[in-house]
């Protein structure tokens, strides 16, 4: 789970490296994931369940109202009200997924928000209440892609995600065709092949796999480390630090994952079963 955050927070850099649309990104994205996970599954198993389509509609709307609320509130408040999720998904799972809120993840929320308000205190502020609600709206649909990609866990919710991001190219590539047509060069072409293959495509296999063997609770805060990574690549691309508050929230959000995930696993290696 940890390497799956790890590729999702390379978004922000390679975004950056593309002179496209938002959406037009997003519809390409999702096209070259979607190809990267039929190729890996070779051949998809499609049940139709409520499950299978419910976290392939929730996730598709995750990827497509984080992408309007960045456009619409500062990108600190999207970022920071989206993962609001693992508050949400720990109220609902323990009465959906029947997957008790433990003591550490309780302790881990509060930190990990407090890390994060530590983090983005010089850029929260400043949005305007549509975008923070898209945002908002976000972490609802963040939270309940966890729960019933969890509910899969005995089978394979990798065609879950195959679905959603189908769902959100089929979505992005027809609102393009009424935009301004993307100006194409080789730089933002390798660039979105990176979004597609690795940042999502590859991403999206892994978090298949940790999914089945974590609980939801565990999972979506694992996630919250993305955010942490960016001024890393921000660091590595232009050779800017981060500041002292990122350094401090940042480590924050690190020990508190990092402390809960290593007791859970320490209940599960002990005379708990595996959840």
């Amino acid at each position: 789970m940890a390497a799956t955050a790890f590729l999702w927070s390379l978004a922000g850099l390679l975004i950056k490296l593309i002179d496209w649309n938002p959406v037009a990104i997003a519809g390409a994205r999702s096209l070259i994931a979607s190809a990267v996970i039929a190729w890996y599954l070779r051949r998809p198993i499609f049940h139709f369940s409520f499950p299978q389509i419910a976290a392939a509609v929730a996730n598709a709307a995750t990827m497509l109202l984080f992408v309007s609320a960045n456009k619409t509130t500062t990108a600190a408040n999207a970022i920071l009200l989206q993962y609001l999720a693992p508050v949400l998904t720990a109220v609902v799972a323990a009465p959906v997924l029947r997957e008790r809120t433990r003591a550490e993840h309780s302790v881990a929320i509060a930190l990990v928000l407090i890390g994060m308000i530590v983090m983005f205190s010089d850029e929260l502020g400043g949005g305007r209440s549509f975008g923070n609600a898209l945002a908002v709206i976000s972490a609802v649909t963040f939270s309940f892609f966890f729960i019933f990609m969890r509910m899969q866990k005995d089978g394979s919710p990798l065609e879950s995600l195959l679905l959603s991001h189908w769902i959100t190219a089929g979505i992005c590539l027809f609102v393009s065709l009424f935009l301004p047509a993307p100006h194409v060069t080789a730089r933002s072409l390798i660039a979105v092949a990176l979004l597609g293959a690795v940042q999502m495509g590859l991403s999206a296999v892994l978090f298949s796999y940790a999914i089945r063997r974590v609980s939801a609770v565990s999972a979506n805060i694992v996630a919250i480390i993305e955010p942490v990574f960016n001024p890393l690549w921000v660091f590595l691309a232009t050779g800017e630090a981060p500041g002292v508050r990122t350094l401090l929230g940042g480590s924050l959000i690190i020990l508190a994952v990092t402390a809960a995930s290593v007791i859970s696993a320490g209940r599960r290696s002990g005379s708990e079963p595996a959840l």
